[in-house]
């Protein structure tokens, strides 16, 4: 069977073909409900807390600092020694110009332009956080970024890099090979191939750990599935087809409290709510048009949601388990993929179709500028952020 591409699947309209292709753009997409799928089931209102459980961790993972927030290493500016000294810079690949733009936060300005190779699509920290890893995806190849100094290294041969994520225990980057449908455990230095991983579904693209770090949850965006993956075998335990026609998951994150995941979906327009333990058929919450990134507040209250259809930025709050606000772009545009600075003040986001990015305001949700990049800005990282380790994409820190 074919694999579609990216690129005709990418358009505001929303509007999904079904032709077969062959790049690798970031999918997106528009869609309002089941289509004749089978029924959607809707986000219900919270239920009772349930008492926290803090069961054996993978080996070698450092516990967390709070079992009751995956990210309490997150905090306001609480950066680690090892990031300390480095610049603080945004660093977004431009997948039509095969670039890296680097902007400086402080004055809103491009001061470097990086040549990188064919098709960049995410800037990714490593575990040790002393690299960025720019993803050339139909380059076939990982360019590092030194973060102290800004410049690029030698790039390493890695076949069909969407994305990078790196297990919790630092031991393995795993490769999302998108196009090629596996998933490549490597030498997180070397990036050497330890175990390849062949799925039956198409477009693995995002991921995120449970808090345990035992498993990690899988988008596949072309085929409307989900995965679930055990970390220590390196394989596959679980896997569904979502209950919308025509879905297309992209980013996941899990909720502070390690309970729940939510899967952004392009043409369902909204988050799944995803039981990662129990691995059942997840709940649809709407958020907007061409729903994509999702991101959390530094106090571990908010999490901030890329509508890249509509221009806007939906405010989930986890407490209160509901959306809350709406931020509108004043002149539109297409946020996409992007990351909170360090004192959790400003959301970075690239505007895919529109050869720019976004500063907003998170207190008030106002826009704070709109920089000119390269063509085609897809998931650009934030650098440095606080964590103590990071688990890849572009920036989930620990």
């Amino acid at each position: 069977m074919a694999h579609p591409t990216r690129r005709h699947l990418a358009r505001r309209t929303g509007t999904l073909l079904t032709a077969v292709l062959l790049t690798a753009l970031a999918g997106c997409g528009g869609g309002d409900t089941g289509n004749g799928a089978a029924p959607v089931k809707r986000a219900e209102a919270p239920t009772a807390r349930r008492p926290a459980v803090t069961p054996p961790g993978l080996p070698g993972m450092p516990p967390l600092l709070d079992p009751e927030d995956v990210y309490a290493a997150d905090r306001p500016d609480r950066l680690s020694p090892v990031v300390k000294g480095f610049p603080s810079r945004v660093y977004v690949p431009n997948t039509n110009s095969n670039t890296v733009s680097v902007i400086d936060p402080a004055t809103y300005q491009v001061v470097e332009t990086i040549p990188v190779g064919r098709q960049p699509q995410h800037v990714v920290p490593s575990w040790d956080m002393k690299t960025l890893w720019v993803n050339n995806n139909r380059g076939h190849t990982l360019t590092p970024i030194d973060p102290a100094t800004g410049k690029a290294g030698k790039p390493v041969e890695v076949h069909d890099p969407y994305n990078l994520y790196f297990t919790p225990n630092g031991r393995y980057a795993i490769v999302m090979a998108s196009m090629d449908r596996e998933l490549v455990f490597r030498d997180p230095h070397t990036m050497e191939r330890k175990k390849t991983v062949p799925v039956s579904c198409y477009g693995v693209n995002h991921a995120d750990f449970s808090a345990d770090g035992r498993y990690f949850i899988v988008s596949c965006e072309f085929s409307g599935e989900l995965l679930k993956v055990d970390t220590e075998k390196m394989e596959v335990v679980g896997q569904q087809k979502l209950p919308f026609q025509g879905a297309m998951p992209q980013d996941v994150k899990i909720s502070p409290d390690g309970r729940t995941f939510y899967v952004a979906d392009m043409m369902a327009n909204g988050m799944w709510v995803l039981d990662g333990e129990k691995f059942t058929t997840p709940a649809l919450l709407p958020t907007g048009k061409g729903c994509h990134g999702l991101y959390v507040g530094r106090d571990s209250r908010e999490m901030y949601v890329s509508n890249r259809g509509e221009g806007s930025v939906s405010v989930f709050d986890f407490t209160r388990n509901k959306l809350t606000k709406k931020w509108r772009l004043p002149d539109g545009g297409s946020p996409d993929m992007g990351g909170v600075s360090a004192d959790g003040k400003v959301l970075w986001l690239s505007g895919r179709y529109d050869s720019e990015v976004y500063a907003i305001d998170t207190t008030s949700g106002r826009q704070l500028a709109r920089i000119p990049v390269g063509s085609g800005p897809h998931g650009l990282a934030v650098y440095p952020q606080p964590g103590r380790y990071s688990l890849g994409h572009t920036g989930i820190f620990r």
